[in-house]
């Protein structure tokens, strides 16, 4: 089984729908056993809420129903997930700073290394903007989660 952690700022947002966002498509594919998808953020701000009401309608319209609760990164998870999947380079080097060694670093990588259909260095934070952000950061996910899934080929 291999796990994988997606991990923004705050948790409330995109690593909260990437979680969702591809454990879904994993399903769709009958692939559910063989990952376990989790996410967590930078900072413990807003540990314990739910996602941004925002992202949930939006996801919501989506299929996707987002009912992870916020918590952050966390030590162990360097050794708990064999892959540690970050939204942004902020995020990419907070995470190369707190990985407590080199095998550690080595599960870090970008979001965007996945993506098949944009070209997109990151998967930007629609907090602060409007409903277009947060669409464009769902569409960024579905096309960054269907590269992941495809990246570990059929069991």
């Amino acid at each position: 089984m291999k796990k994988i952690l997606f991990v923004c700022l705050g948790n409330i947002c995109r690593s909260a729908a990437a979680e969702e966002v591809f454990r879904t498509m994993a399903a769709r594919e009958g692939r559910s056993r063989e990952f376990e998808a989790d996410s967590a953020g930078m900072i413990d701000y807003h540990e314990g809420e739910l996602p941004d009401a925002r992202m949930r309608s939006h996801a919501a319209r989506r299929g996707y129903r987002l009912t992870h609760r916020s918590r952050p990164v966390r030590p162990e998870d360097f050794a708990r997930f064999d892959l540690v999947v970050a939204m942004d380079g902020q995020n990419e080097r907070g995470l190369l700073r707190l990985a407590p060694d080199d095998g550690a670093r080595r599960k870090v990588v970008r979001m965007a290394s996945y993506l098949t259909r944009h070209g997109d260095p990151e998967i930007p934070d629609p907090y602060y903007g409007g409903d277009e952000g947060f669409e464009h950061v769902l569409n960024l996910l579905e096309d960054a989660c269907e590269g992941l899934l495809a990246s570990f080929g059929q069991e």
